[in-house]
């Protein structure tokens, strides 16, 4: 993770501008969702895909995997999936 050297306050009602020139980057327009993460001290803003979300369980996180014909598979996700193939037989 790189630092931007870009410092911004909370306002009263715990919001935080981002830089407009960072939201041109990021092509973030008015209204487009963002995920939140926390890592331990640190808050995360991820430019919300559900394309990238797991198909068993719609979660997004760093670690999903795509696999044939598109599909999103979260470390959970494959968990789950496996249990199932494995008890159904």
């Amino acid at each position: 993770m790189r630092s931007l050297g870009i410092v911004r306050k909370v306002d009263q009602l715990g919001r935080i501008v981002i830089p407009k020139e960072l939201r041109n980057t990021l092509q973030l327009d008015t209204g487009s969702p963002m995920e939140i993460f926390v890592e331990e001290d640190k808050i995360i803003l991820r430019k919300y895909t559900v394309n990238e979300a797991c198909i068993v369980t719609g979660e997004i996180t760093p670690d999903n995997k795509i696999y044939s014909n598109g599909m999103y598979l979260s470390p959970r996700g494959a968990e789950i999936l496996l249990d199932e193939i494995m008890n159904n037989n």
